[in-house]
């Protein structure tokens, strides 16, 4: 007798011990587990212990209520140009309710795998190639509006969703490539073009300067040469007023200083002849000298007499003697 009340005592014990096992649970930190009371969800459990109704209560559902990331694989998408690409991407989401994300979805995460996978089909179908390699932001920000909106229902919130990588083919890589080189050298071609044009104006503003210039120095130069054939006229005109009352006086040095003139301007013209390079001529040096000598006397005289005040009228020519007279 003894040893069969010991032995229930034992059996109770044990009993306990492992009733009070099974209807102690403890919920670890970023989970929340829902208590199923007779198969029907009763509440969550935040993290903590709790204690279950031995053969009435159960844990139903363990969900991790921390952020989640959600690998999204690749799949091959046409465009709205008909280009076909590889894109895969990524989700980030977090439970905020543990009895929606348990059950008002069976398998939460396949249902948001192919809920993204379906959207990025949609959004990238509605965008051209160069849009879709360009607009990932875009593309994001529709992706997380649609893909959140559809999840709400389930106590989710899709906190981003980012495209890792899209892929086009190979040959449309290098006809890109193509593309992008055919545009770098017509941007090129444009810029020296400028170049050109801009050196074209710079030498165009640089030769009418030049033009300007020489102008002004042609009128200057002009302005002189008139300058100075006006002083040579007057030179000529007082020499020729001297000349004229030397000639009215009766001197013949002034005769010969005509003669000598004209003599020394034939000879500089045959000298500067282009069809004449040796002439032959009888010249008398004594002549020309002594008619040199003249103009020389001449003009001793024309600076000796000239008067201070106005000039004086000429004389009266000499009347040469008459033959016969005594």
């Amino acid at each position: 007798m003894e040893f069969g009340s010991s032995t229930a005592v034992i059996l109770f014990v044990i009993g306990v011990i492992v009733i009070g096992i099974k209807t102690l649970v403890i919920v670890p930190q970023g989970y929340e587990y829902t208590r199923e009371r007779l198969g029907k969800f009763a509440h969550s459990m935040p993290p903590g212990p709790h204690w279950l109704v031995p053969f009435i209560d159960s844990v139903g559902h363990k969900i991790n209520m921390m952020e989640q990331v959600l690998d999204v694989p690749r799949q091959e998408v046409i465009t709205k140009d008909n280009a076909m690409v590889a894109i895969d991407a990524v989700v980030f989401y977090q439970v905020l309710d543990a009895p929606k994300a348990a059950y008002e979805v069976a398998n939460l995460r396949l249902a948001m795998v192919n809920l993204t996978m379906t959207n990025i089909r949609t959004v990238v179908g509605s965008m051209d190639l160069d849009e879709s390699l360009s607009k990932r932001d875009e593309i994001n920000h529709k992706l997380l509006k649609v893909v959140d909106d559809a999840t709400s229902p389930w106590g989710v919130k899709c906190t981003r969703i980012e495209i890792k990588d899209i892929q086009p083919p190979a040959n449309l890589v290098e006809s890109m490539g193509r593309q992008m080189k055919a545009e770098r050298d017509k941007r090129a071609n444009i810029l020296e073009a400028e170049g050109f044009r801009q050196a074209a104006i710079l030498k165009a503003e640089g030769e009418k300067q030049s033009v300007v210039l020489a102008a002004e120095a042609n009128k200057e130069a002009a302005f002189r040469e008139a300058e100075a054939r006006e002083r040579l006229a007057q030179a000529e005109a007082r020499a020729t007023q001297m000349v004229s009352q030397a000639i009215a006086q009766g001197d013949v040095q002034a005769i010969n200083y005509f003669v000598a003139q004209k003599y020394v301007e034939a000879l500089k013209e045959f000298a500067t002849s282009p069809n004449q390079k040796v002439f032959m001529m009888p010249v008398e040096s004594a002549g020309l000298l002594g008619a040199l000598g003249g103009i020389v006397e001449l003009s001793k005289d024309a600076m000796a007499k000239q008067p201070s005040g106005p000039l004086a009228p000429p004389p009266a020519p000499r009347r040469p003697p008459q033959v016969g007279q005594s």
